[in-house]
């Protein structure tokens, strides 16, 4: 793990997996894709990771973050995914027991977990369900130092998404390691 470097919080359902697409958007329904040499356990479980591009693996890995899961799929995004994905076992956030305080203030249930998670250290979160209220509420904690980056779940993760994150996360990463 390094530390010196942001994090990067990543949700599965609607950025990775895209769902929810009309047959009027999408006439012939959504692209599947084939693993190549690695087909993780799990495929015949959820037929839907067919529809994960491998090629986001390595723009993952590519941007200048520690990658962390940030799912309920919890540790079955590393056994079905990070193989599709050809990523490397990453660390899992894991979520609270549900409880009464989960959605008050209009948040996100997700998003007191991310930021203690994070401890301080810049973060960007990728998710579909992200809120006008969550991305004011971490402004006020921790101003300049989150990116909440929604991303359409009918669509996924696409090539906007990943120049906003790397812009974004090369920035925070400049931030935190001053030149000599």
């Amino acid at each position: 793990m390094d530390s010196a470097l942001p994090l990067l919080f990543l949700d599965v359902d609607g950025p990775l997996i895209p769902f929810g697409a009309t047959r009027q958007q999408l006439p012939n329904g959504y692209p599947t894709y084939e693993a190549g040499r690695h087909v993780p356990r799990g495929v015949d479980a959820n037929p839907l990771i067919t529809r994960v591009d491998p090629a986001h693996g390595p723009r993952l890995t590519a941007l200048p973050c520690e990658l962390v899961w940030a799912t309920t799929w919890m540790d079955d995004a590393n056994t079905c995914l990070a193989p599709w994905l050809g990523l490397p076992e990453l660390p899992v956030v894991a979520w609270p027991d549900p409880s009464a305080e989960d959605g008050r203030d209009g948040l996100h249930w997700k998003t007191r977990t991310l930021l203690n998670w994070a401890a301080g250290r810049p973060f960007a979160w990728v998710d579909d369900e992200i809120t006008d209220r969550d991305l004011a509420w971490v402004e006020e904690r921790c101003p300049g130092q989150a990116l909440l980056h929604p991303v359409d779940p009918r669509r996924g993760m696409a090539d906007g998404d990943f120049s906003a994150l790397e812009k974004w996360l090369r920035a925070a990463a400049a931030v935190d390691r001053p030149g000599p």
